[in-house]
């Protein structure tokens, strides 16, 4: 059962201009009707509940909303859950503001295969503390930059995503892929819904 604060939506006119040529670029795929507004209510880093929103893909709405709703629940500390627009759709930006967000139409980095989170079917958590790290080259590649402090997934710091952490749990009982999962490269931030990709 959907709490107040928790809710999804049509992305209105309002919105979806304010989305324009930030995270719905001119080439975007996806067909506004097949996204949908998220509006949550989260515990950040302060303790105190603050308000978040997310646009992702209608095919992954209601389970998004339920796991927002349980790790809100449980008092799970996300420091902000904000519209990836207000940083201009700057992936780095917003992941080193630690921002969590969603729907940003973009391609894989160094590659031109659509992101999942281009497709509006992914949601990155506390970017900060679980960063991207992919070898290119002989260069190790983090992103964002400024979360290779926390490279080391041996050492114990506060807001790292595991196995043990409860937004892995929760995401994948729904069905979610976890990034900290993947060879070749790890996204420990990164929580994907795969099998819906070729709808």
């Amino acid at each position: 059962m959907i709490t107040d604060g928790f809710y999804i939506s049509d992305i209105s006119d309002e919105l979806f201009s304010s989305m324009q040529g930030k995270s719905y670029k001119d080439d975007c795929i996806i067909p506004r009707e097949d996204l949908r507004y998220l509006h949550i209510l989260h515990v950040g880093f302060d303790d105190e509940v603050h308000e978040g929103e997310l646009v992702v893909s209608k095919l992954i709405a209601k389970k998004t909303l339920k796991v927002f709703e349980e790790l809100y629940n449980a008092r799970y500390q996300i420091e902000k859950v904000r519209l990836i627009d207000i940083y201009d759709a700057d992936d780095e930006t917003s992941m080193r503001d630690n921002n969590s967000s969603a729907f940003n139409f973009r391609f894989i980095s160094f590659t031109t295969t659509v992101s999942n989170h281009g497709l509006g079917l992914a949601i990155d958590i506390n970017p900060l503390y679980n960063p991207y790290i992919k070898m290119v080259g002989d260069m190790l590649d983090i992103e964002p930059l400024t979360g290779k402090p926390y490279v080391d997934r041996e050492k114990d710091f506060p807001h790292k995503i595991d196995h043990d952490d409860l937004a892995y749990k929760l995401f994948i009982a729904e069905g979610f892929e976890w990034g900290g999962d993947w060879e070749g490269r790890k996204d420990y931030q990164h929580f994907e819904m795969p099998s819906l990709k070729e709808l």
